[in-house]
């Protein structure tokens, strides 16, 4: 599975694609679960960057646990949440990244 992340160009904001538009949380993303729908999210991110959107456009791996869509690697693990030495900052310090 796999789902496809930027940083927005305006702020440098992690984000990933979902419902037409760009998501500052990595739970809200469209799923890829084969070759066609990967294909179709490159396609959406080229087209983004090239609108001068977001920059730094992947595919990146996720895995669905407990019901909740986590990214695989480390490195999109952290850009997910927010800083790793203060967890009162960045996203993990949401509301509702405290209630999960």
């Amino acid at each position: 599975m796999k789902v496809l992340t930027a940083n927005r160009l305006s702020d440098g904001i992690a984000v990933w694609y979902a419902d037409g538009g760009w998501a500052e949380t990595v739970g809200h993303a469209d799923i890829a679960h084969d070759k066609t729908a990967e294909d179709r999210l490159e396609a959406i991110g080229a087209a983004a960057y090239a609108n001068n959107e977001v920059v730094d456009v992947n595919l990146i791996d996720v895995e669905v646990v407990d019901g909740l869509v986590e990214p695989v690697r480390l490195r999109e693990k952290i850009r997910a949440a927010g800083p790793t030495i203060r967890t009162d900052l960045g996203k993990q310090a949401a509301p509702e990244a405290i209630g999960a």
